[in-house]
């Protein structure tokens, strides 16, 4: 019986430090694919242009002799088509002006109000849940697009950027 207690003692006492050990295990491997996992996608990001994408579509549009200009709208705040009816948003927007010489910029300034009231009807036309999602987000920016090169004329505008987005 005195051979028994101790290798129940021991036993017993063996187990804490396998868990411990195998959690210690499972910890260190998850902070190792971490930090991989990281810096893999650092790398990956800085190679596909992620982080200076803007330095490169610069250096780009300088390259094809085509001037590029940030045309920024004033701020909108809209209700949404929500059944409550007291969901708001608001956005800040600029739009990518294409051959952005002085006729193109100078439009889209007199233009303003023509523009404002076509961003206004199209987002009081949406409903929270369509914008909460990024593919939301990206359509609204395309109906923008569209919507703006309607009115200053097609492919004056290249791109639209959300520069604040905010849903309450």
């Amino acid at each position: 019986m005195a051979d028994e207690e101790p290798k129940e003692g021991e036993a017993a006492e063996a187990p804490p430090p396998k868990k411990k050990g195998k959690l210690l295990i499972i910890i260190i491997v998850a902070v190792v694919l971490l930090v991989g996992g990281g810096g893999g996608a650092f790398f990956f990001l800085k190679k596909s242009g992620g982080g200076g994408e803007g330095k490169e579509a610069e250096k780009k549009a300088d390259k094809k002799g085509e001037d590029v200009v940030m045309y920024s709208i004033e701020p909108f705040v809209v209700n949404l088509t929500d059944q409550g009816g007291g969901k708001f948003l608001k956005v800040t927007l600029q739009l990518e002006l294409a051959n952005a010489g002085p006729t193109t910029s100078d439009k889209a300034k007199a233009k303003n109000p023509q523009l404002r009231d076509a961003i206004i009807t199209l987002l009081t036309s949406k409903s929270a849940e369509t914008l909460v999602s990024p593919e939301g987000k990206l359509q609204l920016k395309d109906e923008i697009s569209v919507r703006a090169n309607q009115i200053l004329g097609e492919g004056a505008v290249k791109n639209v950027y959300l520069t604040e987005f905010v849903m309450q």
